[in-house]
């Protein structure tokens, strides 16, 4: 039989497709057990992304990172994430909020382990003038000043908004012109300009682009947070979750936690 040349190079195209879609059919897919889930809090979520590409090439897993705020009613929240049985081995967060998910049955008990010790600073758009906040008395006058202000609704938010300005004395003054970021960084709210100042954990204000860092709140005001990481109680892969908690205390990470704004809430090995 003569086969014409234009059916031969279909036959032959078919021939290679089905090969390939053979030979794809035979690969193995990422094992489950190879991949770790984990949620993390803006606070250390710096942090372990930098750090996750240097522990797979060593451990051989795959690190899966999704964020979400240690509180609040966001739906993108950690706790509204548990809430819905999302897929996650590993949480981190607020030391207190992961507490409250381990009472809840949604965290090992006991499977808690501090991370890192995170304080509150300040960020302004770029360019603009920098506040001087190096006393409570300056920081009372930066928030009086301040045309309008951001603040996030996670740990630092939290205590701003319902201890701070209390403390300061201008709670009716800076209430009305204050607005709780839910779902985004405080950093990129100052960025677009619709907030002069923003208050939120340093290790989230300084990644963004288009804010310029100003400092730590001094310490008459300051309220550190403990992030936290736990393994969660529906956990496909605890081993893995173990693992990672162990390089992220590992002195290997030290640097990294340091380069970000935090200080390691682990012993010196």
């Amino acid at each position: 039989m003569v086969i014409n040349l234009p059916r031969r190079r279909a036959m032959l195209v078919t021939l290679a497709l089905s090969t390939v879609l053979a030979a794809c059919g035979h690969m193995p897919a990422q094992s489950p057990d190879k991949t770790i889930t984990v949620i993390s809090s803006g606070g250390f979520a710096s942090s372990v992304e930098a750090l996750a590409p240097q522990f797979e090439k060593q451990s051989g897993y795959h690190v899966e990172i999704i964020h979400g705020s240690s509180m609040g009613g966001a739906p993108d929240s950690i706790p509204a994430r548990l809430d819905r049985q999302e897929p996650a081995d590993m949480v981190i967060l607020a030391r207190k909020s992961l507490d409250q998910l381990a009472n809840k049955g949604q965290v090992v008990k006991g499977s808690q382990v501090d991370l890192v010790r995170s304080l509150i600073g300040i960020s302004v758009q770029k360019g603009a003038p920098k506040p001087d906040i190096s006393s409570a008395e300056a920081v009372k006058r930066a928030l009086l000043a301040a045309p309008s202000i951001a603040y996030s609704a996670s740990a630092s938010g939290t205590y701003y908004e319902k201890e701070l300005i209390k403390k300061l004395g201008i709670q009716a003054q800076v209430k009305p012109k204050s607005k709780r970021i839910v779902s985004e960084r405080v950093g990129a709210v100052v960025a677009r300009g619709d907030a002069a100042l923003g208050l939120q954990q340093v290790s989230e204000l300084l990644p963004i682009k288009g804010a310029d860092y100003v400092g730590v709140l001094p310490p008459a005001l300051q309220r550190a947070t403990i992030f936290s990481a736990g393994i969660t109680t529906h956990a496909r892969n605890q081993q893995g979750a173990n693992e990672l908690i162990k390089y992220l205390t590992s002195p290997a990470a030290v640097q990294t936690i340091k380069q970000n704004g935090l200080e390691p809430a682990f012993p010196a090995q």
